[in-house]
């Protein structure tokens, strides 16, 4: 039989029909990907694999089960889905099992808005290592610099295919290309690491691998020296490159998954102020060239832009049908899954409302306090919003880097730290998460 996605799909939709199945849905994923490492100047690694995986979820009822496969022939998606049947029949029910009503299905179905694939054909592994070596090269040039953990490049090719026996049935490809490299200065005990990555959609947006070596290694010399600021409350700036981690605790914390079970430090604030009043929190999932636009979700329902938050003010969760459902509520068209479990809900792309001024005006309201530009380790309470991380990053006095920072602990509330942050303008456009530095008033650090 052809292998196909659409026909695989379709012929996992039969096998479920014939074992017994009120109701199904089929997922077939196709990638291939090649991976490039380089150290001392030499090639260390190079791969390039291929892998086609099917999934089936089928329905009795409301009860569920999901299995999946890489075994492509007729034999094992009849047994898979006599397997699923069987699974599904012993299973407890679940109140937001169900396949979405066809009206309610995705009718645009074409990605070519999006430009999700790179037109150019797949690299030749020599193009890769030479921009590996290129990168490496350009983080060994620079003074203090005494060693190149790595750099590695790479691509990436997948295309999806979802259908389903309500009717739907779409799928798209996407493209991804790499290139990062790690640094260290120092030596012994007085070694520090850090590096620079980039990933785009299309290879030809990627920066250079001059600039990439480049500031890997001006980032891990920077970092030489450190010292621990005095225990205390201070203002704290999160870089550009970690401050999507606290959107992320917010985007975690009105997860439908966490509203339904209860274990979530944001679950009684909807229409509530979450954000400084004057921002937005905006998910677009159709934003072109972005890795994790898509034109539907993993249960066919069509994608749009929404507002998470308002002028600061809550305005909804992130769901699927499942927790909709629980909810009773309507899905935001945010379902995403494997082709070995059922669908859970997550956003794509989200922007936050930028400031007025850069990273170095930040800097200059904050005065005196620390800008942190790296993690070791975390305590987030996902109920109560309690927050503890190891950081690393530089004290800043007067407007000015005075000195690196490491082996320090930061601790707040995210409630607290949400509702007071001051966003810059330093957002970099191609990034899935479009989150500025942020300042964030007083942090407790835990320091000498």
């Amino acid at each position: 039989m052809s292998h196909s996605l659409h026909d695989l799909s379709a012929a996992l939709l039969d096998a479920a029909r014939a074992a017994g199945a009120d109701a199904a849905d089929a997922l077939a994923i196709r990638d291939a990907s090649i991976s490039v490492d380089v150290r001392g100047g030499a090639l260390e690694q190079a791969e390039r694999s291929e892998s086609t995986e099917i999934g089936l979820r089928v329905l009795i009822g409301r009860r569920q089960a999901c299995v999946s496969a890489s075994d492509l022939t007729p034999e094992t998606m009849r047994a898979m889905a006599e397997r699923a049947v069987a699974m599904a029949r012993e299973a407890p029910e679940d109140p937001g099992a169900g396949l979405a009503d066809a009206d309610d299905l995705a009718s645009d179905l074409s990605a070519d808005a999006l430009e999700l694939v790179d037109p150019a054909p797949e690299p030749d592994p020599a193009t890769l290592e030479t921009m590996a070596r290129e990168a490496e090269a350009a983080a060994r040039a620079v003074p203090g610099v005494t060693q190149v953990e790595a750099a590695s490049a790479g691509w990436g090719w997948r295309e999806v295919h979802l259908a389903a026996t309500n009717g739907f049935a779409g799928g798209y490809a996407r493209t991804g290309s790499s290139l990062g490299c790690s640094a260290i200065s120092g030596e012994g005990t007085g070694m520090e690491r850090d590096g620079r990555y980039d990933g785009r959609v299309f290879a030809s947006d990627l920066d250079t691998p001059e600039t990439i070596g480049r500031e890997a290694g001006e980032r891990a010399v920077a970092l030489q020296n450190p010292r621990r600021p005095r225990t205390g409350a201070y203002p704290v700036i999160f870089d550009e490159r970690i401050a999507s981690s606290l959107i992320g605790h917010l985007l975690s914390a009105t997860n439908g998954s966490a509203i339904v079970r209860g274990s979530s430090w944001a679950r009684d604030l909807m229409g509530q102020e979450v954000l400084p009043r004057g921002l937005d929190l905006v998910e677009d999932p159709r934003r072109p060239r972005v890795s994790s636009s898509r034109p539907f979700d993993a249960e066919g329902l069509p994608t749009a832009k929404r507002a998470i938050v308002s002028d600061g003010v809550l305005m909804g969760w992130t769901l699927d049908l499942s927790s909709a459902r629980r909810l009773g509520m309507r899905s935001t068209a945010s379902a995403s899954r494997s082709p070995a479990a059922v669908s859970s809900p997550s956003v794509t792309n989200v922007t936050l409302t930028p400031g007025e001024v850069d990273r170095a005006g930040l800097m200059a309201q904050m005065g005196t306090g620390l800008l942190v530009t790296s993690f070791i380790g975390a305590t987030i309470n996902p109920n109560t919003g309690d927050y503890s991380r190891g950081i690393s990053g530089f004290w800043v006095e007067r407007g000015e880097i005075a000195f690196p920072v490491n082996e320090v602990t930061l601790a707040g509330n995210l409630r607290d730290m949400l509702r007071h942050m001051v966003p810059a303008n330093d957002a970099r456009p191609h990034l899935s998460r479009r989150v500025p530095s942020l300042l964030v008033e007083g942090l407790t650090l835990a320091g000498s």
